[in-house]
């Protein structure tokens, strides 16, 4: 009886209604990730003094950490490289660069116009405006388009500004991350399995 009700479950066909609720699960799953994965970062931050060893808080694979050097690229495109360059740039009190950049590349993600005009509003008054609480080091002129942009906003409207911020923290930021203590003492490691001679 449990395997015939079991099999007229599945093959009963979806409604329009139940394609929309699970899109909006998996949106919410989606959302939820994000903030959990954000939330955890946000513990390791306030927990971890810029001076304690990240390597107790995140996994870092030897060989990864030694790809961050070959480029700032390399070092965003892995998770814990973010993880660690965001912990640095904080304990330099200049997080925002590379939250603003992050925060750019979520926004080019939103397909809706509203939920774009809502977010766009919101990055303006967080990063853009002057006195702005995570005012990031854009030139007036910068300053101006976006402001003008952001009436209308689109999937770009922000690109120029973060191109700017990535420049900066890719000659700033970057070449003394790879010389600060966090990153030596990670790229010190031995490699797991090696035998000391």
């Amino acid at each position: 009886m449990k395997g015939l009700l079991f099999a007229q479950t599945v093959t009963a066909p979806l409604k329009d209604s139940d394609y929309i609720n699970m899109e909006q699960g998996d949106r919410r799953k989606t959302k939820n990730f994000g903030k959990d994965f954000m939330s955890r970062l946000q513990c390791v931050f306030s927990s971890t003094p810029a001076s304690t060893d990240l390597s107790k808080h995140v996994k870092h694979n030897p060989d990864e950490v030694l790809m961050w050097s070959q480029s700032l690229e390399k070092l965003l495109e892995s998770k814990s490289g973010l993880v660690t360059f965001h912990a640095f740039l904080k304990s330099e009190f200049s997080d925002e660069n590379i939250e603003f950049w992050l925060t750019c590349e979520d926004y080019k993600k939103i397909r809706c116009s509203h939920r774009r005009a809502s977010k766009a509003k919101k990055i303006y008054e967080q990063f853009i405006v002057a006195e702005a609480p995570k005012e990031i080091n854009i030139d007036h002129q910068t300053r101006e388009t976006i402001k003008a942009k952001v009436q209308t906003p689109t999937k770009t409207c922000f690109d120029e500004a973060q191109k700017i911020v990535y420049g900066l923290m890719e000659r700033d930021s970057y070449p003394r991350f790879l010389k600060s203590d966090i990153y030596k003492s990670l790229s010190s490691k031995p490699l797991p399995g090696s035998v000391k001679g």
